[in-house]
């Protein structure tokens, strides 16, 4: 009786854990797509009056130039989803493919691979991210790309990691001596054995990501005005948070429910995916 209610309390909790995580992120999707189609007022529309409290005109009140909130904050979810999603798919091919490369080559460009991404994941990925940007112009692209080369090296070690312990199995080397390809092993055998966990860190790394570029508009490195980022949206509401404290909390929940419902997907995912955890329930 015992194993039962376990192996039914597992795929419950899996679910909570998803359904949790998927709530707060799908509403900002859905704040974000309808960005597309309707905003409230125009970003450059200054008619609102300086820093007005929410109400039936303004739902979220203006900042202190008199734009309206909910417009700047709906532009900011898809910033926020965008520079994920963009960093997420660079730092994912580009570790996916140096981690393959690393995972079966030599000892000697191995060690050479390994040495090289401990010193890069060494260095602060904001550091990283703010000499990138600096070395262009501030953009969402060159935000995109920054925190998506940072990404990188951590993508690649755990890939190299995870290709080191398939090719030790078994299974690998009676492939190997019955004659399969390299090209075969890998898209036969590695990347099945390895694609759930590296869904798992890409999900965590869109978090990761989303918080970064943030941070990059906080310091002014982001998207250039009139883009409404969160980060920047934070950065103009700090002069202003003693007496409308509004300006800075809008941006400041759902950034926050926007990183703990992907961590929480990311969980989810994890417990899903993951053979050993299934087996353990």
């Amino acid at each position: 009786m015992t194993v039962k209610r376990t192996t039914r309390a597992a795929p419950r909790r899996r679910s909570v854990i998803l359904i949790a995580g998927c709530i707060p992120a799908g509403l900002i999707v859905a704040l974000a797509l309808v960005s597309f189609f309707w905003l409230p007022y125009p970003l450059d529309d200054t008619s609102g009056g300086r820093l007005s409290p929410p109400g039936a005109s303004h739902l979220l009140g203006t900042d202190k130039l008199g734009r309206d909130l909910l417009s700047q904050v709906m532009i900011g979810a898809r910033i926020a989803l965008e520079s994920g999603a963009g960093a997420v798919a660079i730092g994912g091919v580009l570790g996916v493919a140096t981690g393959l490369a690393a995972g079966f080559a030599n000892r000697w460009v191995d060690d050479t691979f390994s040495a090289l991404l401990d010193v890069l994941i060494a260095f602060p990925t904001l550091l990283l991210a703010m000499l990138v940007v600096a070395a262009q112009s501030a953009s969402l692209g060159s935000a995109i790309v920054a925190i998506g080369l940072a990404m990188t090296a951590v993508v690649a070690r755990l890939t190299r990691i995870l290709v080191k312990r398939v090719l030790a199995e078994d299974y690998i080397t009676a492939a190997r001596t019955s004659g399969t390809s390299w090209p075969r092993v890998i898209t036969g055998h590695v990347l099945p054995n390895i694609w759930p966990t590296l869904v798992v860190n890409l999900a965590l790394q869109f978090g990761l990501a989303v918080l970064a570029e943030a941070s990059l508009s906080f310091l002014g490195l982001g998207a250039p005005p009139p883009n409404a980022s969160w980060g920047r949206m934070l950065q103009e509401a700090q002069a202003t948070v003693s007496t409308a404290p509004y300006g800075a909390i809008a941006p400041g929940v759902l950034l926050v429910a926007l990183v703990v419902g992907v961590n929480l997907i990311a969980d989810g995912l994890r417990d899903t995916l993951d053979p050993t955890r299934r087996r353990s329930s």
